[in-house]
């Protein structure tokens, strides 16, 4: 065994051992490719051969690694808590004014306080698509009319 075998070999379990302390999967396809390495240099391969598996086993991994990665951490597709309000369509109950906060939407069977992004006056009945959520109230905006919606 040459001092490459060690080199290899320390690179692998500190780039392991990296990975322990991140998120997101990066240094582990790297460590492996650095173990792979490793043993190609202690099959006596050329110093060629030894990057050769390190670049093909960490391209790899890092491919495979972050489409699995990708997958388990994607955003849940049903919006849980207030998150689920965002982009639903509701009824003014109270006036909303611009940036006074003080207003009332009702949002399916829930009744929220409302301010609005728009720069009127929301009216009683008026039908307002939810934005955001800022704090406890919800930021609405007017609602599309259908015939705006239909061109």
């Amino acid at each position: 065994m040459d001092v490459w075998f060690w080199v290899w070999a320390g690179l692998a379990a500190v780039l392991i051992v990296g990975e322990m302390f991140t998120a997101g999967f990066f240094l582990l396809p790297f460590g492996i490719g650095a173990a792979a390495a490793a043993g190609v240099n202690f099959a006596g391969m050329s110093m060629g051969w030894q990057w050769a598996a390190f670049l093909a086993v960490s391209a790899v991994l890092l491919l495979s690694l972050r489409r699995f990665a990708d997958r388990v951490t994607h955003e849940p597709p049903q919006k849980v808590g207030v998150d689920r309000l965002i982009g639903k369509v509701g009824v003014v109950t109270e006036a909303v004014e611009p940036s006074d906060g003080a207003g009332r939407v009702r949002i399916e069977r829930e009744e929220w306080r409302a301010d609005t992004s728009a720069d009127e006056v929301l009216a009683v009945g008026a039908r307002v698509v939810v934005e955001r959520v800022e704090g406890t109230h919800l930021v609405v905006k007017p609602a599309p009319s259908t015939a705006e919606a239909k061109e």
